[in-house]
This record gives structure tokens, C-alpha cells and sequence, in this order.
């Protein structure tokens, strides 16, 4: 097992204390040890790019005493470490993730609008950092449409059939053995078909959506096939969903104890990382927690 902490960043809002504890339950489940991260800000006259972050005394810092007082007399709370940094929090956080096996932080910071259902920290962290990110929302987030429903606990994972990634499905996996959890995987395909035309073409011949269905639900079973037999004890629900993935995963949110979602995985005419539309639709909207995953390196994909 990895020995890599669970990171918590916390600000002092009830945001942050929202994803602290989180965090903790996921330190313990993993039996990992917990780091609690508090970044300072620079002053908005500040000139960041040319500023190094660096570690400021977590003994002088008002916000982590605030946490140890919080976390004071918990039983059963993992080892934890305290760390003060300095700099801008949408470069610092991001930057955490390269010794975590997993970083945590809620939806929204103390800055910011209070109308933003996304905080740039959050959708920073989580479309940067080289470690799976969860970030965690406000609760009472209403959700439309009819979702999935089912006995609890739930862990919801977006499947591409038309090229799933390995790491984000074998986190889901992991997550669902470790909570117990069943795993509902969406797998959206586009409808209607629109065909493309050019003048003069006959019309295609019209497809059955049944049709379209049941080759989506056969994609998908050939792809979780693998990581059912490495996981033989989570139960398994393929749902194969018509349309816009991402409003199947915000209502398949309602209730689920996670949502699991990709980034995109870098290419040659994209280099940069980058958040993918439906992605950053879930994050914005989804009511549960949110975890997005970094691709897996090329050569993991490769050996599998």
C-alpha cells in the first residue's frame, strides 16, 4: 500500500472543513498518513511569477491552529502533518500533488464571488495537479433529472466507450471495494445519430435506438470485464445513457457517495493540460463529491 499522504488544503471556511473531513476518512480508509496544507496568499500587489513559494512556520499560521483545535482529541485520526506554504494557491496546491496519492479541497475558498459554484483553486487543482483530486461541494446542491437510484453506499464512474481511461476506472474500482460500494459506470452515446450528408446523398436507413443501446451496453461490459475479475467483491451496474454524459453523471450524483470522472489526456496538437467539458460541467453541478483523474502514463497503458 502507498505510503503517500491524503492532502487536505483548508483555508479556515466551512468549504475547507467540509473537504478536511473528508479527507481524513479517506486517509484512514487507506491507511495512509494525512498532511493538512494551509497555502497564504500573496498581497493582491503582489507579483507571483517571480515570487518562489515556499514554506512558511505552521506554528505562527491562525488557520492550521484553528484545525488542530478542530481535529484536537479525534480518535482514530490518522498520523497527521501540518504545513504552512506561501504563494498563489492555483499554483502552489496543484504542485502538492506530485508526493500525494491523493488531494482534497473543497468547491469554493474564502475568496471569490460567493455566487461562483467553482472556485479557480478548485478548478486549478483539479485539472493540474499529477494526483487524483476530489473536491468536495457545498451541500444542498440541487440536482435535476432522474438518475440512477439504489441502496447506498454508491460510487458513480463516467465510462467513454469509445476509449476509457485505465486509471480513472481502476480508481473507481478501488473506491468501491474500499467503501463497500456498488459502482454504477454511465456510458453515454450520442443520440440522435446526425449523420453527415453531403448534396445529392441518399439519406442513411434509420437506426434503432435499441439498437445503439445495446452495443454501448456490450462496450461496456467488454471494457469493465478486466477489472471485475480484479475486483471480484464490487458490484457492477453498466448504464448505458442516451445524450449528454455530463447531465447523466450530475443526476446519477444525487445521493452517490462519489462521482469519478477523467482529464484529458494530453496529445500532440494539445499539449497543456486540460479540463474536458464534461468534466468541468460535474464539478460545477454534480451534489456529491467529484474526483477527476490524471491519465495514466503512457507507458502504464501500455503494459496493461
Amino acid at each position: 500500500m502507498s505510503t503517500l499522504p491524503v492532502v487536505a488544503a483548508v483555508d479556515g471556511s466551512d468549504d475547507s472543513l467540509r473537504a478536511l473531513e473528508w479527507a481524513v476518512d479517506a486517509a484512514r480508509g487507506r491507511s495512509a498518513p494525512l498532511r493538512v496544507a494551509h497555502v497564504r496568499q500573496y498581497a493582491h500587489w503582489a507579483q507571483p511569477e517571480v515570487l518562489a513559494a515556499g514554506p512558511a512556520d505552521p506554528r505562527q499560521d491562525p488557520v492550521l491552529d484553528r484545525i488542530r483545535t478542530h481535529l484536537d482529541n479525534r480518535t482514530g485520526l490518522p498520523e497527521t502533518e501540518y504545513v504552512g506554504l506561501e504563494g498563489a494557491t492555483g499554483v502552489v496546491l496543484p504542485e502538492l500533488g506530485a508526493g500525494a496519492q491523493l488531494l482534497v479541497l473543497g468547491s469554493r475558498g474564502r475568496g471569490g464571488f460567493a455566487s461562483l459554484l467553482l472556485g479557480s483553486t478548485s478548478l486549478a487543482a483539479a485539472r493540474d495537479a499529477e494526483c487524483p483530486v476530489v473536491v468536495v461541494p457545498r451541500p444542498g446542491r440541487e440536482v435535476h433529472g432522474e438518475g440512477p437510484a439504489g441502496p447506498a453506499p454508491r460510487v458513480v464512474v463516467g465510462l467513454k466507450v469509445d476509449g476509457p481511461d485505465d486509471a480513472t476506472l481502476e480508481f473507481a474500482f478501488a473506491e468501491a471495494a474500499r467503501r463497500g460500494a456498488r459502482l454504477q459506470a454511465v456510458a453515454a452515446y450520442p443520440w440522435p445519430a446526425q449523420p453527415w450528408m453531403l448534396p445529392g446523398e441518399m439519406p442513411p436507413p434509420v437506426v434503432d435506438q435499441d439498437v445503439v443501446e445495446d452495443e454501448a451496453r456490450v462496450l461496456a461490459e467488454g471494457f469493465l470485464a478486466p477489472y471485475r475479475e480484479r475486483h471480484p467483491d464490487v458490484e457492477v451496474e453498466p448504464l448505458p445513457a442516451a445524450g449528454d454524459a455530463a447531465g447523466h453523471l450530475v443526476a446519477a450524483s444525487r445521493d452517490a457517495d462519489l462521482v469519478v470522472v477523467g482529464r484529458h489526456r494530453r496529445h500532440l496538437l494539445a499539449p497543456a493540460r486540460m479540463m474536458g467539458s464534461v468534466t468541468h460541467a460535474v464539478l460545477l453541478h454534480a451534489a456529491s463529491p467529484v474526483a477527476v483523474i490524471p491519465p495514466a502514463p503512457p507507458e502504464d497503458r501500455a503494459a496493461r
